[in-house]
């Protein structure tokens, strides 16, 4: 089991990559050595995105372009007009092997079939800040921390049974609570149209089973269009997925370059310096590839889902798949195929994914899009997808993304979002929880902060711990090793 290992930066000021201004965009910043999935998924959650190991918090309430998280219920999701549109131009093309007419590969800009400037679910890559994390051997503090947590659950158990109950034991119940999510899943609810159809066929006696049939066959699913291939269509397209840390990766490294590279000098006029910058950005990963019983066919960790169309490969997704969801990370593609609107197309295939992995993982039924900006129009397409959720910055509640929040946003840029005042943080961390935080004081030296209060007295980051535990929520705060090494 991966333990997760970070060093807090604190409060960081950089350029604004989606209006531009100079040193308004403000965030908070930590460097992960390690993340197990569980805590990932935790994090954003909580409003965190990470690119590559570096992990960011948006300051909402103070950045110039506030970023909420954003998420679309896979299970409830519905095709558009558009999405329809998109699936069948493709299905077209695959079996004539042939553009319609007037089809240009330039890509499209925001307002066509594609969305946010042939940009799928992504973010611009956040300026790194110039602090470099301190040097450790994350293999030996891994084992370090595993070997200190178990001298800790086993002094819990020693512990009288009335030490163990009332509000101090949130990690029993959140543990009890996680395991409900995974065993328990509501099915997707019948829309009302759906359900007067039924009842109209019951009427006129026709079998349930066959009344079934053709409500299905009015409206063609996500997995229809997508399994529309036959053995006579001109092109083969097939998604090979695979994991960052794994031998195909390295195998296919050169081809997924050189589709990068072409794709930011077409689309963002921006080339990668080189090859390692290329991994730095979109193979650097602080998750292991975990493999659990529960878990997925693929496992949990970080991916790149390839299309390859015949024996060329014309697009790319980075993706994180996690306990509760896919994390869209970047997509990219080759700007000669814009004209089958490849964003767009690439959001629906994700979505598919998450779907297929429901049917084995009920629990993991969420599709995240990063963050949805309203104050850049660009950034808005995020919004389009169905069954769109945004997350309250400050409650971490998550509501549906109406056009009562739209307007909202259109008044003021930085909203609650939640307009519960009674709700609050359910994973909010106090003071009094600050005991049980675990500090990585030297290569050897893993102790909880109680412990090393009690050894050293005053500790002078304290303020700087408090704050980092506050932004990762009490369950992060407690099961995450904190790096304080000068």
């Amino acid at each position: 089991m991966s333990v997760s290992i970070v060093q807090y930066f604190g409060e960081q000021n950089s350029k604004c990559g989606y209006c531009t201004g100079t040193n308004c965009s403000r965030s908070h910043g930590m460097h992960a050595y390690r993340l197990a999935c569980d805590d990932y998924q935790e994090l954003i959650d909580r409003g965190w995105r990470r690119c590559g190991n570096y992990c960011y918090k948006p300051q909402n309430n103070v950045t110039c372009c506030p970023c909420y998280t954003i998420k679309s219920d896979a299970l409830e999701f519905k095709l558009s007009k558009s999405n329809k549109r998109i699936l069948r131009r493709m299905n077209k093309f695959l079996r004539d092997g042939k553009r319609e007419p007037g089809e240009s590969t330039t890509p499209q800009n925001g307002d066509g079939d594609d969305i946010g400037n042939g940009v799928n679910i992504s973010e611009l890559q956040p300026q790194l800040p110039d602090k470099k994390p301190s040097v450790i051997d994350v293999e030996h503090v891994e084992n370090l921390a595993q070997s200190r947590g178990e001298q800790l659950k086993t002094a819990k158990n020693l512990e009288p049974l009335e030490s163990k109950t009332g509000d101090g034991d949130h990690s029993a119940s959140s543990q009890a609570a996680n395991k409900c999510k995974l065993t328990n899943s509501n099915p997707p609810r019948k829309k009302a149209k759906q359900m007067r159809l039924e009842r109209r066929q019951a009427k006129l006696g026709i079998p349930l089973e066959q009344a079934q049939t053709k409500t299905m066959t009015q409206e063609k699913s996500l997995r229809d269009f997508l399994s529309a291939a036959s053995e006579t269509d001109k092109h083969k397209l097939k998604l090979v997925l695979v994991n960052v840390h794994g031998a195909e990766f390295d195998r296919t490294l050169s081809q997924s370059y050189k589709l990068y590279k072409k794709y930011q000098i077409a689309i963002h006029n921006d080339p990668p310096k080189n090859q390692e910058a290329y991994k730095d950005h979109l193979k650097l990963s602080p998750m292991k590839h975990e493999k659990k019983e529960d878990a997925p066919e693929m496992g949990y960790g970080s991916f790149h889902q390839q299309y390859w169309l015949d024996d060329k490969l014309i697009a790319v997704g980075v993706i994180d798949i996690l306990p509760g969801s896919v994390s869209s990370v970047y997509f990219f593609y080759d700007p000669d195929y814009s004209f089958l609107s490849l964003g767009t197309y690439g959001s629906l295939r994700e979505i598919d994914l998450v779907q297929t992995i429901a049917e084995r993982v009920p629990a993991l039924k969420y599709y995240y899009m990063g963050f949805y900006i309203h104050s850049c129009p660009k950034m808005r397409y995020k919004g389009k997808l169905s069954a769109s959720y945004l997350l309250c910055p400050e409650t971490y509640v998550w509501l549906p993304l109406t056009d009562d929040i739209r307007s909202k946003l259109d008044a003021q840029k930085y909203q609650r979002l939640n307009p519960v005042v009674t709700d609050k943080d359910v994973n909010e961390f106090l003071n009094q929880h600050l005991d049980d935080v675990q500090l990585l004081l030297d290569a050897r030296t893993c102790i909880t902060y109680q412990r090393f209060i009690r050894m050293a007295g005053a500790f002078g980051e304290r303020e700087s711990i408090i704050e980092y535990c506050k932004l990762v929520g009490k369950v992060c705060a407690h099961r995450m090793v904190y790096v304080n090494m000068s």
